[in-house]
């Protein structure tokens, strides 16, 4: 059997997106977690699956390297709508993801600017295990949460470089607090415009970017009263812009870029 597939990153955060519309869906955890092999298969951060959708140019599905589900991934979102916009050859299209519908947009600077939904910042929402104020939650650190689909727990840090994320991120990923695990940020505001960001992606270790967890950073600093309501985000692999005013859809706008295409052959005969 053999899947075609797009390989793209949005500064430095690579998915894959395999495009099955019109015909079945056969992604299941076993084959994306091959497919998310560095090693033996093609590796990403995100794999984004093309459907058919009724009322959407596109259904997108998310998976992490490890095989679990996301509901939602800002990078592959504009990647998907990079590609379905040269499709369409319009200036705007619609995708369906488990947050609903979102429209994406290209912008006269050659970005992708994609409609993220609203936050959701009751504990129940995020979810957290128990009743708390999601502002700042009862941890070292005092981090507030919030999901944009899937959860983010964000700590305000003086210093982000020195911090050791790789031993950092895992500890709260996995905190009882977290019944379904969590991305985990370290922010450092550099102005009310400005942020820097280092993360730990639920399922996927340290990205050097992340389009979801970029935007539940600047929606907690801005509950918070850090930040303005359009911020620049500094990641590692580069800097991406987060607009919210409070209320409504987080609006994220990056740029996205092709990096190959190819068709990846293996025996699935034997995965239920």
């Amino acid at each position: 059997m053999s899947l075609s597939f797009q390989k793209m990153h949005a500064n430095g955060d690579d998915f894959v997106i395999v495009d099955l519309r019109g015909q079945a869906n056969i992604i299941n955890r076993d084959i994306a977690k091959r497919l998310g092999d560095r090693n033996r298969g093609i590796g990403f951060n995100q794999l984004a699956v093309l459907t058919d959708c009724e009322d959407a140019a596109a259904r997108l599905t998310f998976w992490n390297p490890d095989g679990s589900t996301l509901n939602a991934c800002g990078s592959a979102t504009r990647g998907v709508a990079w590609k379905l916009l040269r499709e369409t050859r319009s200036s705007s299209v619609v995708v369906r993801t488990n947050r609903g519908l979102l429209t994406c947009s290209h912008e006269t600077d050659g970005l992708i600017s994609v409609d993220m939904g609203e936050p959701l910042v009751d504990w129940r929402d995020v979810p957290i295990a128990q009743q708390t104020d999601t502002l700042q939650l009862p941890l070292p650190g005092a981090p507030s949460a919030c999901s944009m689909g899937n959860p983010h727990c964000t700590f305000f840090v003086e210093d982000a470089e020195t911090l050791d994320v790789g031993t950092l991120g895992p500890e709260f990923e996995s905190h009882p607090l977290f019944p379904l695990k969590t991305n985990v940020h370290f922010v450092q505001v550099i102005s009310p415009m400005r942020i820097r960001l280092r993360i730990w992606e639920r399922g996927g270790g340290i990205p050097l970017g992340s389009g979801s967890c970029s935007c539940g950073a600047v929606v907690n600093g801005i509950r918070r009263g850090l930040l303005n309501s359009s911020v620049e985000v500094e990641c590692d692999g580069g800097t991406v812009t987060v607009r919210w005013d409070g209320a409504g859809s987080v609006f994220l706008t990056g740029p996205v870029e092709p990096n190959f295409s190819g068709v990846w052959f293996d025996d699935l005969s034997h995965i239920s």
